[in-house]
């Protein structure tokens, strides 16, 4: 059974900085496509950020500049580097994997304030 784990949320300052993690275990395949989403109260899941097998990235336009998304396939694994934060970051955090049908995360909250 394939379990996305996530860690590295909480609460920062404005301005600051966090790095999200996110182990996937029970499966020996490499995914495809790995990512993270966010949702914020009231409002809709949204993609932040995604990254191939091969490595090409692609992010939200609020994010882009300040959100960095990487993997690394030994460990079957995906990293989100938020830096800049703001208060509209403020969301559940959730990974994501795809191979064959997509794979989440149980989510993580991100919250900026001061």
């Amino acid at each position: 059974q394939v379990q996305l784990v996530e860690s590295g949320g909480g609460l920062v300052q404005p301005g600051g900085s966090l790095r999200l993690s996110c182990a996937a275990s029970g499966t020996i395949f490499r995914f495809n496509a790995m990512g993270w989403y966010r949702q914020a109260p009231g409002k809709e899941r949204e993609s932040v950020a995604v990254i191939s097998s091969v490595g090409t990235t692609d992010y939200a336009d609020s994010v882009k500049g300040r959100f960095t998304i990487s993997r690394d396939n030994t460990k079957n694994a995906v990293y989100l580097q938020m830096n800049s934060l703001k208060p509209d970051d403020t969301a559940v955090y959730y990974c994501y994997a795809y191979k064959l049908v997509p794979y989440w995360g149980q989510g993580t909250q991100v919250t900026v304030s001061s």
